[in-house]
């Protein structure tokens, strides 16, 4: 029997599924430190994020034909020297492309009007200041007819534009690798569908031009909005990380905060995950989420049907 450790968890969905087919799944955590005692004892990987797997993990376990990423980056994974040795890597692209696209609306949503404020400050302050937050909160903004920087057109790049274009913004993608999307716009229950397609443009543009600027890229070593690029931005933009740790320089981001450049920041991912920098915690104009990007129900049964497809089929093509 096929053995799959779901070291970071699988959807029951997908485990169902899985198990249907006579796959043993086994979901208790392995500590990564142990992982070279008891992968080589599996066939198959599931990992998320928490779990790494590296080129020395690799050469411990002969056994594995299958590494599956849970999500989209395969930053945690040493992908071409698993490759090298046989070892079949998937991930689970546009699974969950809604609900991260979803979750940087919420958030920009809840700056436009304050919500992630005012949801602090209501309960102590709601019956003894509550003129006072009327009008400290009575400065929003709506997002139509604004300009939506996108660093990153692919799978979610593609979904957080969809929401743009639907709420009247318009948008600026930036993608080095894609020079054109066709952005399809199904409105629900209804004959119309529109579809868009959108040219991407530099990032110097972007820069100078957007007024929120959201990020839907891997990581890949080095941030790609430092002080240089914030320095370009105008002044009161609004950022949005729902991408990877590392992808903005949190030291560069809190200065830009500070000076005002920066508006005011949605962030759901951090460097040093699990235990983020203090002071873009306590920051009074940083909406905090904790990297639940892909966290909904929707996207995590998808996630686990995707991943279940996949290691099926790869069995199915090695009878």
């Amino acid at each position: 029997m096929i053995k799959i450790l779901a070291n970071d968890g699988i959807h029951p969905d997908g485990q169902a599924l899985l198990e249907k087919s006579n796959f043993q799944v086994v979901t208790e955590k392995v500590a990564q430190e142990d992982l070279g005692k008891e992968l080589p004892n599996y066939d198959v990987i599931i990992v998320r994020s928490a779990t790494t797997v590296r080129q020395a993990l690799i050469d411990q376990c002969p056994n594995l034909k299958i590494i599956a990423r849970a999500g989209v980056g395969l930053d945690n994974i040493d992908v071409d020297y698993a490759k090298s040795k046989g070892i079949t890597v998937v991930n689970t692209p546009s699974a969950s492309s809604a609900a991260v696209a979803e979750l940087v609306f919420a958030h920009l949503f809840g700056i436009a009007r304050s919500l992630y404020k005012a949801n602090r400050e209501m309960p102590s302050q709601g019956d003894t200041a509550f003129k006072k937050l009327k009008k400290s909160y009575a400065k929003g903004f709506q997002l139509q007819g604004k300009t939506l920087g996108i660093i990153g057109l692919g799978r979610i790049g593609q979904e957080t534009a969809r929401i743009g274009l639907a709420l009247g913004m318009k948008v600026l993608p930036v993608d080095p690798f894609i020079e054109e999307a066709e952005i399809n716009i199904h409105l629900y229950d209804n004959s119309l569908d529109l579809s868009i397609k959108l040219a991407t443009t530099s990032m110097e543009k972007m820069l100078a031009e957007a007024d929120i600027i959201t990020l839907h890229i891997p990581f890949t070593g080095k941030a790609v909005i430092g002080a240089e690029e914030f320095a370009q931005m105008k002044d009161g933009t609004i950022l949005i990380n729902a991408s990877r740790g590392g992808t903005v320089d949190e030291v560069a981001l809190l200065a830009a905060l500070e000076s005002g450049k920066i508006a005011a920041a949605g962030v759901d991912v951090f460097d040093s995950e699990p235990t983020p920098r203090k002071a873009l915690l306590t920051h009074p104009n940083v909406s905090l989420t904790p990297h639940i990007g892909a966290s909904t129900q929707e996207a995590q049964s998808n996630i686990g049907l995707e991943l279940a497809d996949q290691i099926i089929a790869y069995y199915k093509e090695q009878k």
